[in-house]
C-alpha cells in the first residue's frame, strides 16, 4: 500500500519528491535548471477518479488491499503515458503477473500509434536534454512483432522498479563520456554554467568574471595537447581547487574527468599560472611607492618602503619524523601543529610586493627574512615596518635601512611619546594583516594544506598572491 503523492503500484517508487529533485538539477544541453528549460519530465503522476466506475476499475487493476485516501499512478503504467478514452485504466507493470489478454491485445493497437506519435513529438519539440525514457514495452515490440511477448531483458530494463533518477544518472554519464571523446563547444563547457556572474566568479575563483576571461585568453598559448578538456575548464578547475580546497575526487566528478586526470591538470596549471602571473608581484621602485602612498603614511611614515610580516598555514602531518620536526610550530595560534611559514611584504598602498618560499613552522622570522632574499631588494635610506617579533635590526643596519617597529616594554612604563608612536605604527601596520587575510581567502592556505600539495606550496603562494593583486582594487582602508 502507498499513500501521499507516491505511485500506488506495488513495487513502484516514483513520487513527487523525485520529480522535484529532477526539476532542481541542471540541464546539460540548455545549461540551466530543468524547471526552466523546455525538457519534459520523465514521468507524471495521475490521480484516480474518486467517483464512478473508473475508480472501481483502477482499484481492481491495482489490487490494493488497503487503498489510501488519494491514489496516484505514474505514467509508466499507462499505455499512452496517461489515461485516455481508449485505455483509461493502468495496465502495464502493475507489480504482479497478469496473464490477462488485455496487455497483449493492446500491443497491436498501440504499436502504430506510439511509433507515429514518437516521431511527431521529436519533430515538434526538437531534441531534449532530459532523460530519454522509453514509454512502454509496446514501443520496443512495435518495432519487431506484436504477436510475441517482449524480451525479458527489455522488460527488466523498463520496469517500474528501476529508479528513473539513477537511470538518468547512468545516461548522463554515458553522454559525458561521449562528449569527452569529441571536442566540446563553448556551450558544452562546465565553466559556462558555473560562472554566470561576477558573484559566481568571485565564489569559485576569487577574481571577477571579466578578469577570469582575460586570464583564460592569456593562458590559451600555454595549453597542453594531452588534455581533452577546454582550457577554460582546466583553468577553472585549478582556481576552484585553490579557492575552495575541494578534494580531487569532488572536482573530478564536477568536471567529469578521472581523479588522476584532474590531479595532472591541476599540477600542470599551477606551474603555468606561477610562470605567467609572476610579474604581478612586482617590487615597486621608491618613486612609485611615494606616488601611491596613502595619507596615513605621508604624515608620519613617508619613507616607508614596505611592511613585512610572517604567516603560517596548517600542514597535514608528514609521515617522516624529520619532516614533522622541521614543520612543528611553536607559534601560539598553531602550537603543537605542523605548519608552513612564509614572509609577506606589502607596499603602503596595499599591493603585495613580495612573498617568500614556504619554510617549516619551526623557522624564526629572522631566519626567513635573511634566507628569503627580500634584503636584496632594499636600498639605503629605505624604511621597513615590522612587528615586535622581527629582530632584524642588525641585518638592516648593514644595508643602511631603518627598521620601524612598536616599542617593547622592557623596564618600566613606556613614555607618552613612545605610546603615541606605538599607536601610530600599529594603526598603519594593520594593513599587512589585512593583506594576509585577503591572501587566505584562498582556502588552500587557510585550511590544512594536503601533503600531496606540499611540493608545490611555493608556487601556490605566488599564484594566490598574484591573484590577490589581480582580483580587486585596493580597499578603502588603505586610502583612508
Amino acid at each position: 500500500m502507498s499513500s501521499g503523492s507516491t505511485c500506488a503500484v506495488v513495487g513502484c517508487h516514483n513520487n513527487s519528491r523525485k520529480l522535484k529533485f529532477w526539476s532542481e538539477t541542471s540541464c546539460f544541453v540548455h545549461k540551466r535548471l530543468r524547471q526552466t528549460c523546455p525538457c519534459p519530465a520523465p514521468y507524471a503522476l495521475h490521480s484516480m477518479p474518486r467517483k464512478g466506475e473508473r475508480g472501481a476499475a483502477w482499484l481492481a487493476a491495482l489490487r490494493l488491499k488497503r487503498p489510501p485516501r488519494r491514489v496516484y499512478v505514474c505514467s509508466f503504467h499507462f499505455v499512452h503515458k496517461k489515461p485516455t478514452d481508449l485505455h483509461p485504466d493502468p495496465e502495464l507493470y502493475l507489480g504482479y503477473d497478469r496473464r490477462g489478454e488485455l496487455v497483449r491485445a493492446t500491443l497491436t493497437e498501440t504499436a502504430n500509434v506510439n511509433s507515429s506519435s514518437s516521431v511527431d513529438e521529436d519533430v515538434e519539440d526538437g531534441p531534449h536534454c532530459s532523460v530519454d525514457y522509453p514509454s512502454t514495452v509496446s514501443d520496443q515490440t512495435g518495432l519487431s512483432s506484436s504477436a510475441t511477448p517482449p524480451d525479458p531483458r527489455l522488460r527488466s530494463r523498463h520496469t517500474q522498479w528501476e529508479d528513473p533518477a539513477r537511470q538518468g544518472h547512468d545516461r548522463s554519464q554515458r553522454a559525458s563520456r561521449e562528449d569527452v571523446q569529441h571536442k566540446t563547444t563553448p556551450c558544452d563547457e562546465s565553466g559556462c554554467f558555473m560562472l554566470q556572474s561576477d558573484a559566481d566568479a568571485l565564489l569559485y575563483t576569487g577574481v571577477a568574471l571579466e578578469t577570469f576571461n582575460m586570464l583564460v585568453s592569456t593562458l590559451e598559448g600555454h595549453a597542453s595537447n594531452s588534455f581533452t578538456m577546454s582550457v577554460r575548464d582546466q583553468v577553472l578547475m585549478t582556481l576552484v581547487k585553490l579557492k575552495t580546497n575541494h578534494v580531487i575526487g569532488a572536482l573530478s566528478r564536477q568536471f567529469r574527468v578521472s581523479q588522476s586526470m584532474a590531479g595532472k591538470i591541476i599540477s600542470y596549471w599551477i606551474d603555468k599560472l606561477e610562470e605567467v602571473l609572476r610579474p604581478l608581484i612586482p617590487w615597486l621602485p621608491r618613486e612609485t611607492v611615494r606616488a601611491t602612498m596613502p595619507a596615513a603614511f605621508k604624515m608620519h611614515f613617508s619613507n616607508t618602503t614596505c611592511i613585512v610580516d610572517c604567516s603560517e598555514s596548517l600542514l597535514q602531518k608528514p609521515q617522516k619524523l624529520d619532516s614533522r620536526g622541521e614543520s612543528y610550530s611553536h607559534y601560539c595560534h598553531y602550537y603543537s601543529h605542523n605548519t608552513v611559514k612564509y614572509l609577506v611584504a606589502i607596499a603602503p598602498c596595499g599591493l603585495i610586493v613580495f612573498v617568500s618560499a614556504a619554510y617549516g613552522g619551526r623557522c624564526s622570522d629572522k631566519f626567513i627574512t635573511m634566507d628569503s632574499g627580500i634584503l636584496d631588494y632594499l636600498m639605503p635610506e629605505d624604511e621597513v615596518m615590522a612587528d615586535r617579533g622581527f629582530t632584524i635590526n642588525n641585518l638592516l643596519f648593514e644595508r643602511k635601512v631603518k627598521l620601524v617597529m612598536p616599542f617593547t616594554k622592557k623596564r618600566g612604563q613606556l613614555t607618552e611619546d613612545q605610546v603615541t608612536s606605538t599607536r601610530r605604527i600599529a594603526h598603519v601596520r594593520i594593513h599587512v594583516e589585512r593583506a594576509i587575510r585577503r591572501l587566505k581567502v584562498y582556502k588552500i592556505l587557510s585550511q590544512v594544506v594536503p601533503i600531496t600539495m606540499a611540493p608545490k606550496i611555493d608556487k601556490i603562494l605566488r599564484v594566490c598572491a598574484a591573484l590577490v593583486n589581480l582580483s580587486s582594487p585596493v580597499s578603502r582602508d588603505f586610502v583612508s
